[in-house]
């Protein structure tokens, strides 16, 4: 006699129940397997992002969204938000200082607007800062430069190359930035004016007038881990090369509809995200 009966537990349904255990726990170990597969390259991208992506394996594998996240959640993978703030922005200087002109702008397509940041990278001993072009509709980021200072010519060097990949040259474009004096220095207004980009700036020193630029910031640094490096200037070049293409490649935004930007960036259909603060009835640029 088996034990289960002596218990009375018919035998059937004690080896049904050991069989679901063993498949729960094997599809468990698969989809920890995908997740850190994913991860070696985009180490810290959330829970919503890794179920898109994994979409597809995961019905095969009959697991929802909640037993996703109870899975992720049983082995430690669930990622918490950081936050970490260095000014970078001096707009105590003699340069003019331009006005917004996109607070009431509907953005429909790329390359209407580009927004620029500079963020800190580096750890105390390396400081290096990270210059970057970003288009507020798709996301991606067009140009990019990595220095060890906050010169003007490092901005220039990113917007240089934004510029060489822009795709439409006889469309309107508008350059928006907080009024840092890289931004407002003659040289980068020179540049701005030979490309014929419009310049705009933040009014005031409220991040959400540049809110797609401190997103970006934000994913670079939280999911990719690049104010972790302590590196020499010419690896952390190479590093930020590497991290901008799988950014504008590979990882899914959820104001793009789960498009990646380099997807977005090559439509003009899908109408882009906006949403509302709690305390304002002004509309902000996008989430990402």
């Amino acid at each position: 006699m088996f034990a289960c009966t002596l218990f009375g537990v018919d035998r059937q349904v004690y080896y049904r129940k050991i069989k679901r255990r063993i498949t729960r726990q094997s599809n468990a170990i698969k989809v920890v397997s995908m997740v850190l597969e994913i991860r070696q390259t985009m180490p810290r991208i959330g829970a919503k992002k890794l179920y898109f992506l994994l979409n597809n394996e995961l019905k095969q594998l009959k697991i929802g969204r909640d037993k996703f996240t109870n899975i992720l959640r049983a082995n430690h993978l669930l990622i918490t938000p950081k936050r970490s703030y260095h000014i970078t922005t001096n707009s105590h200087h003699r340069f003019r200082k331009h006005q917004n002109q996109i607070l009431e702008l509907q953005i429909q397509r790329p390359e209407q607007v580009w927004v620029s940041d500079i963020t800190y990278i580096g750890k105390r001993e390396n400081p290096y800062y990270l210059s970057l072009v970003t288009d507020a509709y798709s996301k991606k980021i067009m140009g990019f430069n990595v220095a060890d200072n906050m010169n003007t010519q490092s901005t220039l060097i990113a917007l240089e190359n934004a510029v060489k990949h822009r795709k439409d040259r006889d469309l309107s474009l508008i350059h928006h930035s907080d009024r840092g004096l890289q931004y407002c220095a003659n040289e980068y207004q020179k540049l701005l004016n030979k490309s014929k980009i419009k310049c705009s700036m933040t009014q005031n020193s409220d991040p959400y007038e540049n809110a797609v630029a401190e997103r970006i910031n934000g994913i670079l640094k939280q999911e990719f881990n690049i104010d972790k490096y302590n590196q020499s200037l010419p690896v952390m070049k190479q590093i930020i090369k590497e991290v901008v293409e799988i950014y504008n490649n590979k990882r899914p935004h959820y104001s793009n509809f789960m498009l990646t930007p380099n997807q977005m960036h090559v439509q003009n259909q899908i109408k882009m995200r906006t949403y509302k603060t709690k305390n304002s009835s002004k509309l902000l640029l996008t989430t990402v």
